[in-house]
């Protein structure tokens, strides 16, 4: 049997006087993080196992079991929770475990702060890409960030901050600054700290070497829900997308049609832990649309009204888009690195644009244009930098009212749809181990 016990961030099973020593006492092998260990009274017997590599650790906890050895893993607060349970479950099935959670070292931090967590976002930087933490929490105003070796809160208050700068230009809305940081480190001990900062000034001033929980808090973030949530974590999928274009304000009709945007929404799949451009933003109708999936969205429009419109729609759709004011390509080498790219504006320099912009994307590029003699010449941009092609040319018909309580069809100005697509993402996800011991967020 393996004892899994969760320590350090409050009294849970694990750390009662009787379940906690009695589980060591029995034990011949207990691991655990230095930490872990350096506070724990491991019997004479025991062997002492520090983790490092995770497949390495694993090997001698199997050959104890094979013996019918007790073990004993040491963890912070729920280890069920992006911990060890899952790669102990993963090796030596359900069954052989004996977990013993405390209180998650996440649900502490919130506690210390007075606010309810059911409605937050949580993401694991440890041993993973600090991109998708950054992402998170400039899409979403409650964020829980698990932090790792090179992803800490420094790291992850420079990415917010730089994020606040946007490109150099005029910015607002959604990025680091709007932001503020609690670091919550060693909960649950004589050393706990629980510190209020900017992203700024997390990325100025050295952090405990131990893992930390931060918890990024955006406008709103300590209101109660408008209704009683029924699901955790982040908000819903919208139920309606491709919204009309009068629920936009938009100048002389200049706005991606809602049956376009359907298209280039499902050519971009928007979601959380995502940063999405919309080049040459106009309106912004598809930055808004994206980041009402949950991914994070920085627009780009040349023009400063076009600017101003961008920010009344993100706020009327209650969501976060960071407003860049500046003209492409030239803009784009300042910003961070992007998952998917709309490019719904450019004129003569369309071409040049679109091979910025397929250079940085991770995974796809959609771009809607009028004009046909434009099209060879982005499908070759895009390909030129290693997407796979596709496109349409989308014409849609409307019903429109005629007298007498019939119809007509109002036909809609044609748009081609051209986009391209990393080839590893046609060809789909490939399956990746998680990382090792050493780089898991052990809770």
């Amino acid at each position: 049997m393996i004892t899994v016990i969760g320590t350090g961030t409050g009294a849970g099973t694990g750390t009662g006087a009787a379940a906690g020593p009695l589980a060591l006492g029995a034990a011949d092998l207990v691991v655990g993080a230095a930490r872990h260990l350096d506070a724990a009274q491991l019997p004479p017997h025991a062997r002492r196992l520090e983790l490092g590599p995770l497949a390495p650790a694993l090997d001698v906890v199997a050959r104890y079991v094979r013996e019918e050895r007790p073990v004993t893993v040491l963890a912070s607060g729920d280890p069920g929770f992006f911990g060890i349970v899952r790669a102990l479950g993963e090796r030596f099935g359900p069954a052989a475990l004996d977990v013993r959670p405390a209180a998650p070292s996440i649900a502490t931090a919130f506690a210390r702060l007075g606010l309810s967590w059911d409605d937050a976002v949580v993401v694991s930087a440890h041993g993973r890409a600090l991109r998708t933490a950054v992402n998170v929490c400039r899409a979403h105003r409650k964020v829980a960030v698990l932090t790792g070796p090179g992803a800490g809160p420094a790291e992850l208050g420079a990415a917010l901050a730089a994020a606040g700068e946007g490109a150099g230009q005029e910015v607002e809305q959604g990025a680091g600054a709007a932001r503020t940081l609690v670091v919550a480190s060693a909960l649950g001990t004589a050393e706990e700290s629980v510190v209020r900062v900017s992203p700024a000034q997390a990325a100025g001033r050295p952090w405990p070497a131990a893992g930390s929980v931060v918890l990024c808090l955006g406008p709103g973030a300590s209101l109660p829900a408008a209704q009683a949530r029924t699901v955790a974590g982040p908000p819903a999928a919208p139920a309606r997308w491709a919204l009309p274009e009068e629920e936009f304000a938009h100048r002389d009709s200049m706005v991606t049609k809602a049956e376009v945007r359907a298209l280039v929404l499902a050519r971009l799949g928007p979601r959380t832990g995502d940063l999405v451009w919309d080049v040459g933003a106009g309106s912004g109708s598809v930055a808004v649309e994206c980041a009402r999936f949950g991914a994070a969205v920085v627009a780009v429009e040349r023009d400063a009204d076009g600017v101003a419109r961008i920010r009344a729609n993100a706020a009327a759709h209650g969501v976060d888009v960071e407003a860049v004011h500046g003209a492409a390509p030239g803009v784009l080498g300042r910003l961070p690195e992007p998952d998917a790219v709309f490019i719904g504006g450019g004129g003569a320099r369309l071409p040049a644009i679109v091979a910025r912009c397929a250079e940085r994307a991770r995974r796809s590029v959609v771009v809607t244009l009028a004009a046909v003699d434009r099209v060879a010449a982005v499908r070759g941009a895009l390909r030129a930098a290693g997407l796979v092609t596709d496109g349409v040319l989308l014409q849609a018909s409307r019903l429109a009212p005629l007298p007498g309580e019939v119809s007509r069809l109002a036909a809609v100005n044609p748009v081609f749809v051209v986009w391209g697509i990393r080839p590893e993402a046609v060809a789909g996800p490939v399956p990746v181990r998680e990382p090792g011991f050493a780089e898991r967020t052990l809770t």
